[in-house]
């Protein structure tokens, strides 16, 4: 059992030092890039109303074999604190900025969740897309998001803050098979942000990362779950 025990040890360590090199090479890589964002994900005609040029951008896409209209409610009624890695990563960001774990009853659904806590919908495309977006200062232990008009996003220059916009977008690919992309966009309004975001950036977008990677994946299993759900209804009442 002793011999066991060290093999099982020695492998969960080797497991979590490999993490914390990936997720250094992750920051290292990330602290390199700020300001540089990929060209290739500046093509978004809604996105670039609001903020045309970004310091940071991050792209996720998923393959969906489901219509766009379930992929697409499916995405908006997301309840991504169900995922227990996205509540892991989200501690883990409490404990290390030292902040205070929060018990407020947020609603289940994901748009209305982001809202709770202070985004605002910028624009919407009625199945297809939608663009939050929020003022805040991500590095504080627990930041508060100001959501704002459309009009007063775009010209907003309070020195001390970064602006996020974020989108969900679905496309039909055929009748039975759909994509939901999302991308995220920030921008700082001064120097003074710019290099307390850039740290914080570089540290914490490999769990940024995940996070979005894992709600993707969700809404994918769900909207395929859902879609089966319906063919099946339809075969049984055959």
């Amino acid at each position: 059992m002793g011999t066991n025990w060290r093999r099982t040890r020695s492998i969960i360590g080797a497991g979590l030092g490999a993490a914390a090199v990936g997720w250094l090479g992750y920051a290292a890589v990330a602290w390199n890039r700020y300001g540089r964002p990929r060209k290739e994900w500046k093509h978004d005609v809604l996105l670039d109303r609001y903020m045309p040029d970004a310091e940071v951008t991050e792209h996720h896409v998923q393959y969906v074999r489901a219509p766009a209209a379930i992929t697409y409610a499916a995405a908006r009624e997301l309840d991504l604190l169900h995922s227990p890695v996205v509540r892991l990563l989200l501690r883990t960001r409490e404990m290390i900025l030292r902040g205070e774990r929060t018990e407020d009853e947020l609603p289940r659904g994901l748009i209305d969740q982001v809202q709770a806590i202070g985004w605002t919908i910028l624009a919407e495309e009625p199945d297809r897309q939608i663009v939050l977006g929020a003022v805040t200062q991500p590095w504080d232990a627990r930041p508060r998001f100001r959501g704002l008009p459309p009009d007063e996003f775009f010209a907003f220059s309070e020195p001390g803050y970064v602006k996020i916009l974020w989108t969900l977008s679905v496309a039909s690919l055929a009748p039975t098979h759909s994509i939901i992309r999302s991308e995220t966009r920030a921008t700082t309004t001064d120097a003074t942000a710019r290099k307390r975001f850039r740290r914080y950036w570089a540290f914490f977008s490999p769990g940024i990362f995940l996070i979005r990677s894992e709600g993707l994946r969700l809404v994918r299993a769900e909207a395929e779950r859902r879609y089966r759900g319906e063919a099946n209804a339809v075969v049984a009442s055959v």
